[in-house]
């Protein structure tokens, strides 16, 4: 027996018959360049922080007349947020704060 068979050799040993099947022609599937797509020139994303506005009311003399102070701080954490908002309206001179509210953005 032959040790180094041909494709045909083997099916006819397995089946039997010889049957030629044409395999079906599979069309060109690249991209010819006048098909080619150009995509859109997109915007890149912007990063949002999340951020938190604190509402507080401020005066620079005691039992003065009160304002209100809103500062927006880029963190979630709402103790860090309150401490940064007072900093800043000790910047503005005022001496009295109290805490209204803060809001997620």
């Amino acid at each position: 027996m032959k040790e180094n068979l041909s494709e045909e050799e083997m099916r006819h040993a397995l089946f039997g018959t010889t049957i030629t099947e044409v395999a079906p022609e599979s069309h060109d599937l690249r991209i010819q360049s006048e098909q080619q797509q150009t995509s859109k020139a997109r915007r890149a994303p912007t990063a949002r922080s999340p951020k938190l506005r604190v509402t507080l009311s401020v005066t620079s003399q005691f039992e003065g007349k009160v304002e209100t102070f809103i500062y927006e701080a880029s963190t979630l954490s709402t103790l860090i947020a309150e401490q940064e908002a007072k900093a800043e309206a000790k910047k503005h001179k005022f001496r009295y704060f109290e805490l209204v509210s803060i809001e997620s953005i």
